[in-house]
C-alpha cells in the first residue's frame, strides 16, 4: 500500500479549506484517509500562524514509515521542525533561471536600448551644431 501525505479539500464553494492527511495513494482526493495530521487555510495571511498547522511528530513518523508527501505538503513540512531539524527538505523550487526573460525578450530589450541611444545621440547633435555657429 503506497501512502501519501496530501491535502484533502473541504470548505464550501469559493472558500477553500484543506486538511493535511495521510491516505492511500489510490484513494480519492477528498475520500477515505488514514489519519489527519494538520490543516491549511489559504485564505489567511501568509505570515499567519493559523494558516498552516501540522503535527510535526506525526508527520515525521509517517515519513519514516514510507509515506511520500506531495510537493505542496513538502513545502509546508520543510518549515516545521522536530528536535531542531526540519521534518523534510524541499529542493525542487530553486530555479534561478525561471525569473529571467527569454531570448526574444532580451533581443527586444537590446533593440529598445539601441533605439534609445540613437535617439539621445540625435537629440544631442543639433544642440552641438547650434552652439558651434
Amino acid at each position: 500500500m503506497s501512502l501519501k501525505i496530501r491535502l484533502a479539500r473541504g470548505g464550501s464553494k469559493k472558500r477553500p479549506f484543506y486538511s493535511i492527511v495521510v491516505a492511500d495513494a489510490r484513494a480519492p482526493r477528498d475520500g477515505r484517509f488514514i489519519e489527519k495530521i494538520g490543516t491549511y487555510d489559504p485564505r489567511l495571511a501568509k505570515d499567519s500562524a493559523e494558516r498552516v498547522k501540522v503535527d510535526a511528530v506525526k508527520a515525521a513518523d509517517w515519513i519514516k514509515k514510507g509515506a511520500q508527501p506531495t510537493e505542496r505538503v513538502l513545502r509546508f513540512l520543510s518549515k516545521v521542525e522536530v528536535d531542531g531539524k526540519p521534518v523534510a527538505t524541499f529542493t525542487n523550487g530553486n530555479n534561478p533561471k525561471k525569473g529571467e526573460p527569454g531570448k526574444k525578450a532580451q533581443e527586444r530589450a537590446k533593440e529598445r536600448a539601441g533605439k534609445a541611444a540613437a535617439k539621445a545621440a540625435a537629440a544631442a547633435a543639433p544642440v552641438e551644431a547650434a552652439e558651434a555657429e
